[in-house]
């Protein structure tokens, strides 16, 4: 695995904590990935970030359509989001980055950030946008901004379209490995650690196919029921850092330990908060049949190798969690319009391809689903690189 095109480490001159960029590669001079806040965050994981981006960005790939893929890049500030000093911080990371942000690093709301809060800071750093570097290669730009803007504006049933694209995406590798496996998604159990912008979309896509979403694991703790929890009262309760308000439970919602989510009696379980998530010392607990990598590297290879051998099937995160960035990129260069059905229809149909192309492969090579995604962006970068170019 080749080294990234550019690794920096930031310090902040009022605190001493550190932020990062990560820089895999540039495709057209410009690479995409969001910014995390989380405490912790070291350069090693933004690495390993960029890395991924790179991955999703090739893996939706589409000659016949307008977006084309960017290269893979990833921030990190390493900061508690609900410490004081993390928004004063967010807008100081955002101003040193900010040649970067302007010349060819696009960025966003990631694991502990708000697209909104990203956006407020980004504007207090000087910047125009957090996707600016982008704006040269749309056919026209202010139509383009406009169609973004728009998109950002659309809510269904109280949640906005920009949070719900990522969930879509989860929701349908989930149900397409569901499908390819005869199993019915009416009583089928779904755990899900972390409720915030990707798990509680993710929830609720899952819940409205008629899974039953039997524990939820927020900073708090889990909320469980094996009858099935109501998201859609779990979802309003909820605060801007996903966690649930106990008191919309009912009576048979339980409230458990943290990390009760992991051994929860269900077929699918659904990362989707911090990476690492699922080490060698827990993985044991793990009684689910899929592992739907909803957040960013939440299963360590070690305890992915030890899954496997148990017969649970781990859908990576490089496909999985993918829809998000598509999204954007998408609705930015005119392949979809800001309509909420237009939008979930494209998700739904990319994704089930990848997922079933994902799928194919790893079952023609005799493989894991991870090792076919890598092998499906082998396939297509030296596509990409001869059209596009790269820089790594």
């Amino acid at each position: 695995m080749s080294a990234p095109l550019m690794s920096l480490v930031w310090t902040d001159h009022v605190t001493g904590r550190q932020g990062f960029l990560v820089v895999d590669r540039l495709v057209r001079g410009v690479a995409s990935g969001g910014l995390r806040m989380r405490p912790g965050c070291t350069l090693e994981e933004v690495t390993g970030l960029a890395r991924g981006m790179t991955m999703k960005e090739a893996l939706h790939y589409d000659p016949e359509g307008r977006y084309v893929p960017l290269g893979g890049a990833k921030g990190g500030i390493d900061c508690d989001p609900r410490d004081p000093e993390a928004y004063p911080l967010l807008v100081r990371y955002l101003r040193a980055m900010r040649p970067y942000i302007e010349s060819f690093w696009t960025t966003g709301e990631d694991l502990g950030l708000t697209q909104d809060l990203v956006d407020r800071a980004a504007g207090e750093a000087g910047l125009v946008s957090s996707v600016q570097a982008v704006y040269p290669l749309l056919d026209d730009e202010t139509a383009a901004r406009r169609r973004l803007a728009d998109a950002f504006a659309v809510e269904v049933d109280g949640i906005g379209l920009d949070e719900l694209a990522g969930g879509c995406g989860v929701a349908e590798s989930a149900l397409t490995a569901l499908d390819r496996a005869g199993v019915p998604h009416r009583g089928t159990r779904v755990a899900v650690q972390g409720f915030g912008t990707m798990g509680g979309a993710t929830a609720r896509f899952l819940a409205r196919a008629g899974l039953a979403v039997v524990a939820v694991a927020d900073v708090k703790g889990t909320v469980a029921n094996p009858a099935g929890l109501d998201v859609e009262a779990l979802l309003r309760a909820r605060d801007a850092y996903g966690a649930v308000d106990r008191a919309v439970l009912r009576p048979g919602d339980l409230e458990l330990p943290g990390d009760a989510w992991l051994a929860t009696d269900a077929e699918v379980l659904v990362p989707a908060a911090v990476s690492y998530a699922i080490d060698p010392a827990n993985e044991h607990l793990v009684t689910a049949r899929w592992v739907v990598e909803a957040a960013n590297m939440p299963v360590l290879p070690e305890a992915e190798e030890r899954l496997i051998a148990r017969g649970v099937t781990v859908l990576p995160d490089v496909v999985v969690n993918s829809g998000t960035n598509a999204w954007w990129w998408w609705t930015l260069f005119g392949d979809i319009g800001p309509d909420a059905d237009e939008a979930f229809a494209h998700l739904r149909r990319s994704m089930r391809a990848l997922v079933g192309l994902m799928l194919d492969r790893a079952e023609s090579d005799g493989t894991t689903p991870r090792a076919a995604a890598h092998a499906l962006v082998t396939d297509r970068l030296p596509v990409i690189a001869e059209r596009f170019g790269w820089y790594r």
